[in-house]
């Protein structure tokens, strides 16, 4: 499901609501798959979400959402992805077999 979303503090941060069909899935099973809107230049991400109460140590993430979106979060609390592994590569000519990296997060 495609989500809006900011990476800070080695982690991804998104929102949604609540009572979402997407929020009662995570509460399940938190593993989940993070990726960018573009198959060609590829970032995936898998690791495991959590959700983080509103508090004041979420200031800075709110102001960040605030300026890339135009959306007011604050006082929301969000899902943070913590990676286990990622996924690139580039996909272009020969590039698609000599770039494709994997990494593991401790």
């Amino acid at each position: 499901m495609p989500v809006w979303g900011l990476w800070r503090g080695g982690a991804f941060w998104f929102s949604t609501g609540e009572k979402t069909v997407k929020a009662r899935n995570l509460a399940a099973n938190p593993r989940c798959v993070v990726c960018t809107e573009r198959a060609d230049d590829a970032v995936v991400l898998e690791g495991v979400v959590e959700w983080v109460e509103a508090c004041a140590e979420l200031g800075p993430l709110w102001q960040a959402y605030q300026q890339k979106y135009k959306w007011n979060m604050k006082g929301t609390g969000f899902f943070r992805v913590r990676p286990a592994v990622a996924f690139g590569l580039i996909e272009k000519g020969e590039l698609f077999t000599q770039t494709a990296t994997r990494w593991i997060f401790s």
